[in-house]
C-alpha cells in the first residue's frame, strides 16, 4: 500500500497549503476519489466547498471544467449541441463542459429538472447519447457538487435517482475557533484569496487507474458482505422511512469501504469502516417519513439507530 500511502499523502499536503482543518472531509473526498465515485458537499455558504473542489481537482493532472447552475441553463449547455457545417453539409458534435475527468458543478440545485434528468446517463454510464450517437467521457470522470442546504428561493429539490448516483453526500460544516483564527492570521499575513497556484498536481490519471485497480483487489470478508447486505436492507423496513437505500447503495458501501481501509493502510476492510461510511452513503439515500420529520429526527439519526440494531461480525 506504499504508492497509494504515498499519493494520497501527497494530496493532503497539497490540500493543506490552502484549507484549514476539514481534514475528514479530505479524507472522504479521497475515498471517493479512489472509489469511482461522485460526491455532493452541502454546507452554508462560505465553508469552502467549492473551493476545496477545485483544489482537489488541481491536485490531479486530468482535465477540469467548472458548471454554474442557474435556472435557465439547458441540458445543451452542459453536454454540448450539434452544428451544422455548409461545408461538410452535415451537422458535427461540439462537446459541452462536462466532456473533462473532473466536474465542478455549483450549486446545483438551481438548475430545473430538465437539466438535471441531462445528468443521469453522464453520472451513471459515463457517457452521453446525442441525436442517436454515443460519446464516451474521458477516464477518469468525476463529479463534484456542491449545494446550499438552507436557502429555499430559486432552487429545485434534487430528483431521487439522481441522489442515488452520488457515492457520498458530505456536509461541510462551520471551522472551530481555533481554525477560524489560523484563517484569520493567514489572510491577515496576506494569504487571502484564492491562491490556486500553490497547489500543483501530484497524481496523473494513469497513477489514479492504478490505485483504484489496487482498491478493487482489497481482500473483503463473506460475513461483512452480509453485514453490509442487512443494513442497507434494514432501511427499507425500518418504520420511521418512508424510501429506503437501494442495491446502490450495497454497492457504494462496499466501495467507499474497500478504498477507507486502503487509504488507513490496510488491504482488508473491517466492520469500522463500513460504519464510518455508512452516514455519508445512506444520508441522501432514504426519506423520513412525515411522523419522523416532524419529530425533528433526522437520516443520520435513522442510520445511526440501525447500526446499533444489526449485530457486528466479529
Amino acid at each position: 500500500m506504499s504508492a497509494l500511502s504515498r499519493h494520497a499523502d501527497a494530496i493532503r499536503g497539497e490540500l493543506s497549503k490552502v484549507i484549514v482543518g476539514q481534514r475528514d472531509l479530505a479524507e472522504l473526498l479521497l475515498t471517493a476519489l479512489l472509489a469511482d465515485g461522485h460526491v455532493l458537499l452541502e454546507g452554508v455558504p462560505g465553508v469552502a466547498k467549492t473551493l476545496t473542489a477545485k483544489l482537489l481537482a488541481r491536485t490531479l493532472s486530468v482535465p477540469f471544467s467548472r458548471l454554474q447552475f442557474t435556472p435557465d441553463l439547458m441540458p445543451s449547455d452542459v453536454l454540448g449541441t450539434s452544428v451544422f457545417r455548409p461545408q461538410k453539409g452535415e451537422f458535427e458534435f461540439r462537446p459541452g463542459p462536462i466532456f473533462a475527468s473532473v466536474v465542478l458543478i455549483d450549486e446545483i440545485n438551481r438548475a430545473p429538472a430538465k437539466t438535471q434528468s441531462a445528468l443521469f446517463e453522464v453520472m451513471e454510464e459515463r457517457q452521453i447519447t446525442q441525436d442517436g450517437v454515443r460519446y464516451p467521457l474521458p477516464a477518469p470522470f468525476v463529479v463534484l457538487a456542491t449545494q446550499n442546504p438552507i436557502e429555499q428561493e430559486g432552487t429545485y429539490r434534487l430528483p431521487e435517482a439522481q441522489l442515488d448516483r452520488f457515492l457520498f453526500k458530505l456536509s461541510v460544516g462551520y471551522p472551530t475557533m481555533e481554525e477560524e483564527v489560523q484563517i484569520l492570521q493567514g489572510h491577515h499575513a496576506g494569504f487571502g484569496g484564492t491562491p490556486l497556484e500553490a497547489v500543483q498536481p501530484v497524481v496523473s490519471a494513469d497513477d489514479l487507474r492504478e490505485l483504484r485497480e489496487q482498491v478493487r483487489r482489497q481482500h473483503v470478508e463473506p460475513k461483512l458482505l452480509e453485514y453490509i447486505a442487512r443494513l442497507v436492507g434494514q432501511t427499507r423496513a425500518h418504520k420511521g422511512l418512508y424510501l429506503g437505500a437501494s442495491p446502490r447503495a450495497s454497492l457504494a458501501l462496499l466501495n467507499g469501504a474497500k478504498a477507507l481501509a486502503a487509504l488507513r493502510g490496510r488491504d482488508f476492510i473491517t466492520p469500522e469502516d463500513i460504519q464510518y461510511l455508512a452516514p455519508v452513503v445512506l444520508r441522501h439515500r432514504i426519506q423520513l417519513t412525515p411522523e419522523r420529520e416532524m419529530e425533528g429526527g433526522t437520516p443520520d439519526d435513522v442510520v445511526k439507530q440501525i447500526l446499533q440494531q444489526i449485530e457486528v461480525p466479529r
